[in-house]
């Protein structure tokens, strides 16, 4: 088999990639969780849209205590979603439209329910207790003061065996020992079973957690903190290149595959060195820099305004940063992040528009864009009342410490209503019928009650609707080399509502013009403006023959092409 290298296929820098979360997208049995049967029932679907690789959430066994992120068996499929013969044929379903599939690969932890762990916490000479990070207490408290992404400690302790086990997420997510070659032996079989089925690639769920600093010393705790954030100790660790270029020799290599690492906690300087070709680690990883950029100190729950020349200046650092030397990935979008028209955009009256603009500016950039099941029709945020409605272990685990903490019951549902992970995770809106067309049950979580406006059927009997605009955004990555190849430079960055960018390639510019606003908005530059006479509009979301140089109409976007 000829290696990656040698075929020097880079066919995801053209690709678009959908994001299906297996349990939220299509019901085929009535049991109102999405399944696998669910997904072959809409692949013409996505087909039409255009996108080329599927990346697939966790479909893996799992007692789902992070919604199937506690992995119990890499080599089965959790029952809910069906059987190992459902995903062969969805894969064969896929190959056979020329859709690609990318797995998740989640081997920073597994569940505490895998086999390893059982053996594991058996005993203390067990062959797999140097599987997971057993330590024993300290002074009566805890090996180190470490929180959990998830709240509370970062340690479990196991009555059986008098020790504690470290758990960076729950404590059903008991985190791998890297250090044991053991570990990652089985790890590398594991993702050679997946790969030798037909696959086409990985995303690796956060795993530029693996490498932990030897030692697992104390993190700094801040005034008020129970716990401290142990980042530092555990975040492009020590060894995480070792592991890397180890996983691309022993496995990724053989493959003509794309890969692309989750690595929160990452700079460009950090990016580069995982995705530059030539030291043979990851395709590209994803950033989460401009999803904290409306965050104040403290986390993701305490809330505030988005400036948008943060996001310009972000979004340019990276394109600048990784031009030439590494690969982007291109997302607004996640299982794990609120829905974009509903956070930069506006989803009541401008819901379209903005929907529309907030993809332009992202795709007329360079890199992989990822598109999240949902976005390409524009689904909103939800507002349930109820806590019990909600099910999201972050949600349900802040709100019960925040509530400890003196915390005033309607900040703690504000900040769930702006950034909790369900405002992505409610069910795929396909129609107006009862529960959307998703199931004919009762659906695992409450629906979006905006389904009866916002679904696919509306959006695929209307030419004007965003599925559409994302269609043409797709089709011109395909068609136009300086979308792939061109560099990036930054235009009128003291703009407080407009992010205007362009992209130059082999005689050929793309002038980007965004407004993030609901109000118009004009740009003073005339040389700017004498080179948009000359210019074709490529695509944009109001009617071109309404156009007006320079005066953008709220959440207008419009791109100009110039040979």
């Amino acid at each position: 088999m000829q290696t990656f290298a040698e075929n020097n296929v880079e066919w995801w820098k053209k690709a678009t990639v959908y994001q299906i979360y297996p349990r939220s997208f299509m019901d085929s049995n009535g049991d109102g969780i999405g399944d696998i049967q669910g997904i072959i029932s809409k692949l013409d679907y996505l087909k039409e849209l255009g996108v080329e690789v599927i990346w697939l959430s966790p479909v893996y066994d799992s007692p789902n205590d992070d919604n199937g992120y506690d992995i119990r068996d890499y080599e089965n499929i959790m029952h809910e979603f069906g059987t190992m013969e459902d995903f062969d044929l969805m894969l064969a379903e896929m190959h056979k439209r020329g859709l690609k599939l990318v797995m998740d690969l989640v081997v920073n932890h597994t569940s505490d329910e895998h086999d390893w762990f059982v053996q594991s916490r058996s005993s203390k000479d067990n062959p797999y207790r140097d599987f997971y990070y057993w330590r024993p207490g300290k002074d009566g408290k805890e090996p180190n003061n470490w929180g959990s992404v998830f709240s509370g400690s970062a340690w479990e302790y196991d009555e059986a065996t008098e020790e504690y086990f470290l758990h960076i997420f729950t404590k059903k997510q008991p985190d791998l020992n890297w250090e044991n070659p053991k570990v990652r032996e089985e790890v590398y079989k594991m993702m050679r079973f997946w790969l030798d089925k037909g696959i086409d690639g990985f995303r690796m769920d956060v795993v530029n957690f693996i490498s932990k600093v030897p030692g697992l010393p104390d993190g700094d705790l801040q005034p008020g903190q129970l716990y401290a954030d142990g980042g530092k100790y555990y975040l492009n660790g020590p060894r995480i290149h070792k592991f890397m270029q180890e996983m691309h020799r022993e496995v990724l290599s053989k493959y003509n595959i794309m890969t692309v690492g989750e690595m929160p906690g990452t700079t460009p300087e950090d990016a580069v060195l995982y995705t530059n070709p030539e030291r043979k680690e990851v395709n590209m990883i994803f950033t989460f820099e401009h999803m904290d950029l409306d965050s104040a100190p403290g986390g993701k729950w305490n809330l505030k305004q988005l400036e948008l020349i943060d996001l310009k200046d972000n979004l340019a650092k990276w394109q600048i940063g990784l031009h030439g030397k590494g690969w982007n990935s291109l997302y607004w979008n996640n299982h794990d992040q609120p829905r974009i028209v509903s956070r930069f955009g506006n989803d009541k009256e401008y819901r379209t528009e903005s929907a529309k603009m907030l993809a332009t500016c992202l795709h007329m950039m360079q890199g992989t864009p990822y598109v999240y099941q949902g976005e390409e029709i524009g689904i909103t945020n939800v507002r349930f009342e109820h806590l019990a409605d909600y099910r999201d272990v972050e949600i349900l685990n802040m709100y019960k410490e925040r509530t400890q903490q003196g915390f005033a019951y309607e900040d703690i549902m504000e900040s769930i209503y702006v950034k909790g992970r369900d405002n992505a995770r409610t069910p795929m809106q396909w129609d107006d019928s009862e529960n959307a067309g998703f199931t004919t049950g009762e659906p695992w979580i409450r629906m979006n009650p905006r389904y009866t406006e916002i679904n696919v059927k509306q959006a695929l009997e209307d030419k004007h609707s965003i599925f559409y605009y994302y269609q043409k955004l797709i089709s011109l990555r395909k068609e136009m080399d300086i979308m792939t190849e061109g560099d990036f430079r930054l235009l009128h960055r003291e703009h407080p509502a407009v992010f205007a960018y362009e992209r130059t390639w082999n005689n050929e510019k793309l002038i980007v013009l965004c407004n993030f606003s609901g109000e118009n908005q004009t740009i003073e530059d005339a040389a700017l403006l004498e080179e948009t006479k000359k210019a074709a509009i490529l695509i944009t979301n109001y009617p071109e023959e309404a156009k007006e140089a320079f005066a953008l109409k709220p959440y207008e976007a419009v791109v100009y092409f110039k040979k």
